[in-house]
């Protein structure tokens, strides 16, 4: 199993890049987040890879960060998400924000990934919730988004946000943060007061 590939980047396309490593060129399936963040073309570069062997192909995937391998790895896993899909989430949301809407069961915004539809959204959030815990990835938003769904007042508060225009996801994460004791419109003043910046 290749780990990971550190050498030249000689070939950039939308969903591959080439990394040469002692004259051996390899052609890697990336996401739009790794592409957007690799050095220009004859730079050195290191990507951590994921190799797929099926009967009848061999595919290798590079990943910037181990954070964002990791997250493909558990993808994967889910059943009826393939490689491709996993791509396809990752190129639309980072590790972290990933990591949030699952923890705050945002399946909505997981379906603005490509080929990705409601039900699959659905049973991602199912099945990787327990898995993307404290110490996976490094962010403090994970159990106050995860927390939301206890509160009854929090979780209104986090639909008024929604329909204010912010992403289920990224309103758990502010709104997890409060005390859910006190009444919706002071936990919505205060998610908006935060949202934006504290203006």
């Amino acid at each position: 199993m290749i780990y990971s590939l550190n050498g030249i980047l000689t070939h950039i396309e939308n969903n591959f890049v080439v990394v040469e490593c002692s004259g051996v060129g390899f052609k890697c399936s990336a996401t739009l987040n790794t592409i957007s963040r690799l050095p220009a073309i004859n730079s050195n570069v290191k990507l951590y890879t994921h190799m797929s062997v099926r009967e009848d192909a061999m595919e290798l995937f590079g990943f910037y960060s181990f954070e964002e391998l990791n997250c493909f790895r558990l993808l994967i896993s889910v059943s009826g998400v393939g490689p491709k899909a996993a791509l396809s989430v990752l190129s639309s949301f980072t590790p972290e924000q990933f990591a949030l809407a699952v923890a705050s069961n945002d399946s909505k915004s997981i379906t603005k990934a490509q080929g990705i539809g409601p039900k699959t959204a659905q049973r991602i959030c199912l099945e990787l919730k327990d898995k993307l815990g404290e110490g996976f990835i490094d962010y403090d938003d994970f159990q106050a988004a995860a927390s939301v769904s206890a509160s009854s007042n929090a979780a209104q508060a986090v639909d008024a946000l929604a329909v204010l225009g912010f992403s289920p996801s990224e309103a758990a994460g502010v709104i997890g943060k409060l005390d859910s004791s006190q009444s919706v419109e002071t936990l919505v003043k205060l998610g908006l007061k935060a949202l934006s910046g504290g203006n």
